[in-house]
């Protein structure tokens, strides 16, 4: 099975680091985020990596001149928006009957094979719970009783930015554009399975805050697959 990971993308969350690098190449403890997550779809027994480039492509081409990975490559002359990304890569991908698609700025541990389970949606979106980004306060008649950090928020779902796509899903492809827009479409006709998980590891890298936290959790190993 073929991957297919969007990293054409400008990275403007994390300037200035990114005016001379691209994204998936910010380095996470001791390798770059675009690595760590080659090196968890190994795990998961996907070997064939398609790279979609855009920004500052030629680092990407360069860093992967050095590694022994299965790597294509499609590129975008203008900026194609993440459903025209995948488009664009529809010569490479189109006699796959399922492929996977990931952003390039996650890091993760969850088992892709559950996304296997579905046969006949057009894509099987990974889910994960929502965290708060702040730490809450409970109170008790007018008084402060307890800290909370950042809790998961019970009934709400996150795309995690994981999807096992049909290749039907060309058919529905905009030119340019971004892909979320059409999830909306294909949602209001039930045509994408949400598959949850729960007690993994999963983060977006899209601040410094992120790069550090993401790093020291490597280093301490709690991502236990990687």
């Amino acid at each position: 099975m073929k991957v297919f990971i969007l990293a054409g993308g400008y990275g403007k969350r994390l300037r200035p680091l990114t005016n001379k690098i691209p994204k998936p190449l910010i380095m996470l403890d001791d390798k770059p985020i675009i690595e760590w997550q080659i090196q968890w779809l190994k795990s998961n027994n996907i070997n064939s990596f398609v790279i979609g480039l855009g920004y500052l492509k030629h680092k990407l081409i360069s860093h992967f001149k050095k590694k022994n990975h299965n790597v294509e490559y499609v590129v975008e002359t203008e900026p194609l928006g993440t459903g025209g990304a995948i488009k664009n890569a529809e010569d490479i991908l189109k006699n796959e009957e399922k492929f996977m698609v990931i952003n390039g700025d996650i890091i993760t541990n969850l088992d892709c094979s559950k996304l296997f389970l579905s046969k006949n949606d057009l894509v099987s979106m990974a889910l994960v719970p929502l965290k708060s980004p702040y730490g809450v306060i409970k109170t008790r008649n007018l008084r402060v009783v307890e800290f909370r950090e950042k809790p998961v928020l019970k009934g709400y779902w996150l795309n995690a930015g994981i999807y096992l796509m049909s290749k039907k899903i060309f058919n529905y492809l905009p030119e340019k554009g971004d892909v979320e827009k059409l999830f909306q479409e294909l949602a209001l006709k039930n045509r994408i399975n949400g598959v949850k998980f729960t007690n993994i590891y999963w983060r977006s890298i899209d601040s410094i805050k992120d790069m550090e936290e993401g790093s020291l959790d490597l280093k301490l190993k709690k991502i236990y697959t990687l």
